[in-house]
């Protein structure tokens, strides 16, 4: 989803509708962010699991659409197949756009390039110069995701400190023949249960153990994945 985009105006933008959501544009990413707020209901879907950014030295929780790069399980046309849709795609095509010169601002950017975007049909984003009550319901649920965004990045990094978060190589065997799965990581059940009592009561006053079970209990759902692709043509 690296689709350029512009700064939300509206005039530039005065006659902009958007259509139903569709997926296509994701019918190639294996993995899609989702903040530890969502956990709960992606991993009902999909295994949850955490990748590193090495350079900005950050953790990122991400719903494994595919068992390998370029593949979505959950996309079928542009059609999503999947039960939870996760914040992203919700906000799609809007954007959060940062300024490094204003580190305290953001502002809101529009994908031009989106399937979804209408001069002739669909919910319009301003009317008579103002932003319609629909744009206004969108620009808000933004902000909330990105805040959510922000303070997953933080939490992750908390748990990166207590070591519960370890570099993981997965093998599943799809269609007869095992596949490695590199690059993610997990919470350390180990590690977890090696905790004091004083540091598990930390977690729960912060209200992360929800979080962690949750990305637990959804590597459960691997085999879907493998289903899924072995009833690939």
């Amino acid at each position: 989803m690296s689709e350029p985009f512009a700064l939300l105006d509206n005039q530039k933008h005065a006659d902009v509708k958007f259509t139903a959501p569709k997926y296509a544009h994701v019918a190639d990413q294996h993995m899609l962010p989702v903040s530890l707020h969502e956990l709960l209901y992606a991993a009902v879907d999909v295994p949850v699991v955490f990748i590193k950014n090495k350079e900005a030295d950050e953790y990122q929780a991400v719903m494994m659409l595919g068992l390998k790069p370029n593949q979505n399980l959950l996309v079928k046309g542009e059609e999503w197949q999947g039960n939870y849709i996760p914040n992203v795609l919700r906000d799609f095509p809007l954007t959060v756009v940062l300024n490094p010169e204003h580190k305290d601002k953001v502002w809101v950017g529009l994908r031009e390039e989106s399937t979804q975007i209408s001069k002739e049909e669909g919910e319009p984003l301003f009317a008579n110069g103002e932003e319609t009550e629909f744009l206004k319901n969108r620009r808000e649920a933004l902000l909330k995701h990105f805040e959510q965004d922000q303070q997953s990045r933080a939490i992750l990094g908390y748990l990166a400190s207590k070591g519960l978060l370890t570099a993981q190589t997965l093998t599943v065997e799809v269609k007869g023949q095992p596949r490695n799965i590199n690059g993610i990581y997990l919470i350390d059940e180990r590690k977890l249960a090696s905790l004091s009592d004083e540091e598990f009561l930390d977690l729960r006053k912060r209200g992360l153990l929800g979080p962690i079970y949750s990305h637990l209990t959804s590597l459960n759902q691997i085999p879907r994945l493998v289903q899924l692709e072995d009833a690939l043509a």
